[in-house]
């Protein structure tokens, strides 16, 4: 009787599952591949974004699978060469990758009180004896990726545009840290004499691998960018981009927000990130000038 039971619970859980696996359309990929720029460390990032993961998984009933590039580029090329379907890029990565890789931006992180910006800043360790951008001539400075939004174009076009100096005849030597985690711990370390990265990713590390208040003191802060976009490609289905577009958006997991240090996903479009190609331009203009 009790192995009668057994069986009929086995073969009733099989019949409900075939409905969920019969909603998926027939032209969507067996696996979706999400793909995550660097801003901190691989096993940093993987851990902040494995809820998001599993819930895209729960809502579009197919497997995702997180790739951390090693670099901003990594995942614009591999968008490109559709190794990925869907990505969390920076904005200037995002602006590349919608005019390289087919990217088209869908929804933009909010930050933790449902902000749509967040700021670039300069900083400098608090105990140091700089205390403005003018102190630094001839120290060592850091940027973070080459395609990062405010850990190098946004500070780059200030001290072009703003202060008329090059940082290379600036600074002593100018290094790029791969990410805007990297970058402060240099200044932590006293490897660098200061360094570029934003106020997001400032809180991010607070209490686990900085104190921001105590290490640190805020030498330039930029004006408001624009939040950070998903963007999926142009090139997937219609349905498959109206799902993705409902999980995100529909997110409130408490938990996994916390460890994103986001407070959601609100509806964005590729026009949003308009200021940002005014900005790519301004920086050729001044390179070419």
């Amino acid at each position: 009787m009790r192995r009668s039971i057994l069986m009929m619970a086995v073969f009733f859980a099989c019949f409900l599952a075939v409905p969920a696996l019969a909603a998926v359309p027939a032209d969507w990929p067996k696996q979706l591949n999400f793909g995550v720029i660097p801003t901190e460390s691989s096993d940093n990032v993987t851990g902040r974004y494995h809820g998001l993961a599993r819930h895209l998984e729960k809502e579009l009933g197919i497997p995702v699978k997180l790739q951390i590039a090693t670099d901003y580029a990594g995942v614009i090329t591999a968008m490109q060469f559709k190794h990925i379907d869907l990505a969390y890029f920076g904005p200037k990565s995002y602006v590349d990758a919608a005019q390289r890789a087919n990217a088209e931006a869908f929804a933009m992180q909010l930050g933790p009180d449902g902000n749509k910006g967040y700021h670039s800043v300069i900083i400098t360790q608090k105990a140091s004896p700089i205390q403005n951008i003018e102190d630094t001539r001839g120290k060592v400075f850091a940027f973070t990726d080459p395609n990062s939004t405010s850990g190098t174009l946004v500070p780059k076009i200030y001290f072009v545009k703003e202060l008329k100096i090059q940082p290379d005849q600036y600074f002593s030597k100018v290094i790029y840290a791969g990410n805007h985690e990297a970058a402060t711990l240099a200044l932590k370390a006293g490897k660098v004499d200061a360094a570029s990265t934003n106020d997001l990713n400032l809180m991010r590390g607070n209490g686990k691998s900085w104190n921001t208040d105590q290490d640190f003191r805020i030498l330039w802060q930029s004006a408001l960018i624009p939040n950070s976009p998903m963007a999926f490609r142009k090139d997937i289905p219609e349905s498959l981009k109206e799902a993705i577009k409902q999980a995100f958006t529909s997110f409130t997991d408490p938990e996994t927000l916390k460890q994103l240090k986001a407070g959601g996903y609100a509806p964005v479009d590729d026009a949003a990130y308009d200021p940002i190609r005014d900005q790519i331009e301004l920086e050729k203009q001044l390179q070419a000038g």
